[in-house]
């Protein structure tokens, strides 16, 4: 009882905190959320899905204080032709971003449009979200829905002609952002959606997208330079049948991070790809929560995650793919390697499978080790320096997670990206 009524409390002191949003067609998706969070409460280490990782700093009334950052270089996709839309510390910068107009979709903000009483997010906002705490309750995400102040919401028509760039900039060393963004793709539709920018110093951001019958949806998104930022986000997800879903996530630096993504295959034939590359030195976390559901025949499932941790860094990896009774043909895969380069680092590990069904192809493997001795012998036998063959063997190991990114030109970008960061780390 008294372990109860401290969650409570402290429940009740975050929402405390939180001004909601009122009126308009959220309301009732905001009102239920709320009562979502305070069934559940906020997590602790008690609870299982936190037991690798710890919450306190997401859940406390006020955002630690992060200090900025200058990378001195430009930001990611900048050489990529994107309508790019610009957030600071939450709150949308119109001087920075392009006109939201483009072929293929229409692109509104959510705190321009949510007093109105219709809009085609009302069924939206909140749907996919809901449906996602059972049998694990994710109170974080059902906080973002009450409280999110802004974000965007995208409906995609047909087929879009360049990316969409949502830049996340952190000027504030106290910012607390919060953001719920809303995508519903229509049938056979197809776009790119780009994320980069470490956002806030506290920064909760959830993405709710719909994934129509036939349709495309690529997703590229990175993470890092202001190492002391805080950040959770949620990524949740529903696939039509030939659907396909693919997203690949780059992170380097940032203190504490957890990335969550639930996706559910809900028509045949349907294609989910989840994809990760992470970076830690030092006092870093990172912490990458998946879950797939195959509710539907002949669907393809990929999580391939890859963590390159040293001086004391920690990644964890908790996997699951769970294959409905019906779900036959199933082609499910998941693999979590970790890369230790000293004795200090951890990579924590959860994989799981949970299959009703009796003709399906999965499996899953985790595994954890240091530089392969043989390889580095043979370089450093071939005149490259130690520091510089780390770094080869390194990029080689991440290869497999940045395969998945099908835009060869972000691919690259993205390799160049890890190939300076390694670099740096040298100097």
């Amino acid at each position: 009882m008294a372990l109860a009524q401290q969650v409570s409390d402290a429940t009740e002191e975050r929402i405390a905190s939180l001004s909601m949003p009122e009126g308009g067609f959220t309301a009732a998706a905001r009102a239920d959320a709320l009562a979502r969070v305070r069934q559940m409460g906020l997590p602790g280490r008690r609870d299982e899905y936190w037991k690798f990782t710890r919450p306190d700093t997401l859940v406390q009334a006020g955002a630690p204080k992060a200090a900025l950052f200058d990378p001195k270089e430009a930001p990611v996709f900048d050489t990529v032709d994107r309508l790019r839309i610009v957030f600071v510390d939450g709150v949308f910068d119109k001087e920075a971003s392009d006109d939201l107009t483009l072929e293929g979709l229409t692109i509104e903000r959510l705190a321009d449009v949510s007093d109105r009483d219709i809009h085609w997010a009302k069924d939206a906002y909140g749907a996919i979200e809901a449906t996602v705490h059972d049998p694990v309750q994710r109170p974080l995400a059902a906080l973002n829905t009450a409280f999110a102040q802004d974000g965007v919401l995208i409906h995609v028509t047909g087929k879009v002609s360049k990316p969409v760039n949502i830049s996340y900039m952190h000027r504030s060393e106290t910012s607390d952002a919060y953001l719920h963004h809303v995508i519903r793709m229509d049938e056979g539709s197809e776009m790119t959606l780009l994320e980069n920018g470490p956002a806030a110093a506290r920064f909760s951001k959830v993405l709710e997208i719909d994934v129509a019958d036939g349709a495309k949806f690529h997703h590229i998104r990175t993470q890092g330079r202001d190492h002391e930022r805080r950040a959770m986000s949620c990524i949740f997800g529903r696939l039509g049948r030939e659907s396909e879903f693919k997203s690949f996530t780059l992170t380097a630096n940032g203190v504490m991070t957890r990335n969550e993504c639930v996706l559910t295959l809900t028509g045949d034939d349907a294609i989910a790809h989840v994809a990760g590359a992470c970076l830690g030195d030092g006092d870093f976390h990172h912490d990458d929560t998946v879950f797939v559901t195959h509710d539907a025949e002949r669907c393809e499932s990929r999580q391939v995650f890859k963590k390159v941790l040293r001086n004391g860094a920690t990644g964890v990896f908790q996997g699951k793919i769970l294959v409905q009774p019906g779900a036959q043909k199933t082609d499910g895969y998941q693999i979590s390697q970790s890369l230790l380069l000293d004795g200090d680092s951890q990579f924590l590990a959860k994989p799981e499978l949970e299959i009703y069904a009796d003709d399906v192809a999965c499996s899953h493997g985790s595994t954890s080790g240091a530089i392969d001795e043989d390889s580095l012998f043979y370089l450093r036998a071939r005149g490259v320096p130690e520091a510089q063959a780390i770094n080869m063997l390194v990029l080689a190991f991440l290869a497999e997670a940045v395969d998945e990114i099908e835009n060869e030109e972000i691919s690259d970008e993205i390799l160049g990206r890890l190939s300076d960061w390694l670099e740096r780390r040298i100097d």
